[in-house]
């Protein structure tokens, strides 16, 4: 038996590939749309996909099962658990196989055996893995978003994320009857989940890659919690805000993914064509560095630096029903962003990208954007903020989410997280004379959130340098 793992640090999403060695077949679970990877690495190994699978509906990301099974004939297998309003309408026309409780299916001598473990979601599979050349006992488990490292999956995103009232309280009462379940397997069990540290599939996930079923019951906080009721309140308890975008993902996910055939560009347009681009009403995503962009910057657009969070940036504030383009930076150094930013924006269904400008539409601007000139997003420091803020010369929003806030903000700052800055805008404090300061963490959400707002036309607008952290670090009074 051969296993293994893909992860993609954006998503913090784990997927699999488990392969037998003697027969050549392989199995892939939670695949992503960038289907390229699993492809290459089966042909590395001198394996072809024959079986492809997932755990549950991911409201985190586009699935890649349906385009990897149909690029590699491959058979899918979906859970028919959980009930119709968590099947799968596709699961007909494409002859997948539906597996559920107490169901198998081999992988050549890979012998899979299905649990199911609802709580993240109804319909949730956990697959238990034999090497059946060499065992008769599971030597791991896929876990998906059921048991990751220290955590467990959030029972509250049916409710929270796609609006399914009354919930909660269920799911994660089901969650604890399927961890008090799972409990009774053997202790050497390896775990191999479906996330790490960073996802918002849970609250406090652990960056280790793997762990084992002895070791998290020892340490885990959701074994050592016997009590439904107890269970329930602390599973709810301090769950982040989940973007917006999950929503559409489950949807997405349940309908069947389009299949992309691969990652392309889009057409280049010319710097001169920006300010008409604007006028018709698309929203153009400035993808350079946030320092850049503050200083210089065309009115009307947006920061989202392609980095490390600009997947969970665009989840957040780019609607899934308008095309958009992009500015990237000239040269080599944007041709990379603009390849890293196309596959992060297809990786969660942001496929109406229309076109995109090289940064010479921002220097052509005063000469092209019909006389208008460039702007800029101020700069202020949390001494200088202190005094103003004393004298009532500001105001001020924190845009980190609820839950951050609520460990500790300015005293008398409201909280609008940056995610729902446009919902939300008229909650705004009322204009005091002065400018308004936006305010986060560290000084990256809060600097996208002030393009944000002037693009809605707020003005003036202030960037706290160093959020919360430089605040606290100049000795300043936190509220908690």
């Amino acid at each position: 038996m051969l296993l293994r793992r893909f992860y993609d640090d954006k998503l913090a999403q784990a997927s699999y590939l488990v392969g037998c060695q003697s027969t050549g077949e392989a199995l892939v679970v939670d695949a992503n749309r960038d289907v390229d990877a699993y492809v290459r690495v089966a042909a590395a190994e001198g394996l072809r996909i024959t079986h492809v699978t997932e755990t549950h509906i991911h409201a985190d990301f586009v699935s890649g099962s349906l385009e990897l099974a149909e690029r590699t004939g491959g058979r899918l297998y979906l859970s028919r658990m959980g009930g119709p309003d968590w099947s799968y309408a596709f699961a007909e026309r494409t002859g997948a196989v539906l597996v559920g409780d107490g169901d198998a299916f081999k992988v050549g001598n890979v012998r899979i055996e299905v649990l199911h473990t609802p709580g993240h979601t109804p319909e949730h599979l956990t697959f238990l893995v034999i090497d059946g050349a060499s065992a008769n006992r599971p030597m791991g488990a896929l876990t998906g978003d059921f048991v990751f490292v220290g955590d467990v999956g959030r029972p509250d995103l049916l409710e929270r994320a796609a609006k399914v009232a009354g919930t909660m309280e269920q799911s994660a009462r089901q969650l604890h009857a399927s961890l008090q379940r799972f409990r009774a397997l053997p202790d050497w069990l390896q775990l191999w989940p479906g996330h790490g540290a960073g996802s918002a599939c849970g609250k406090s996930l652990g960056a280790v890659p793997q762990t084992t079923l002895g070791y998290e019951k020892l340490f885990n906080w959701a074994f050592a919690q016997s009590d439904p009721d107890l269970f329930a309140a602390a599973v709810l308890d301090g769950q982040p805000d989940p973007p917006k975008y999950f929503a559409h993902m489950k949807k997405v996910n349940k309908i069947g993914p389009r299949v992309l055939g691969g990652f392309t560009r889009p057409e280049r347009l010319p710097g001169s064509r920006l300010g008409d681009v604007l006028a018709a009403g698309a929203l153009v995503i400035d993808t350079r560095h946030a320092a850049d962009y503050a200083e210089r910057l065309v009115p009307g657009t947006i920061n989202i630096p392609v980095n490390r969070s600009f997947t969970g940036y665009a989840g957040w504030l780019l609607p899934y029903d308008r095309d958009f383009h992009l500015i990237v930076e000239d040269g080599e150094a944007g041709e990379r962003a603009l390849d890293t930013a196309i596959r992060d924006l297809a990786m969660i269904g942001m496929d109406r990208l229309a076109g995109y400008f090289g940064a010479e539409a921002v220097d052509e601007w005063p000469e092209t954007g019909a006389g208008r000139a460039l702007a800029a997003i101020p700069q202020i420091s949390a001494p200088e903020l202190a005094e103003r803020l004393e004298r009532g010369e500001v105001r001020v929003i924190d845009v980190r989410g609820t839950d951050e806030w609520q460990r500790g903000h300015i005293p008398g700052v409201p909280n609008i997280p940056m995610g729902y800055l446009t919902d939300r805008i008229a909650e705004i404090p009322a204009h005091v004379g002065g400018p308004l300061v936006v305010q986060c963490a560290s000084g990256s959400r809060s600097a996208i959130g002030a393009s944000i707002l002037k693009s809605l036309g707020v003005e003036p607008v202030l960037n706290l340098r160093g959020g919360i952290a430089a605040w606290e670090r100049a000795g300043l009074p936190v509220e908690r």
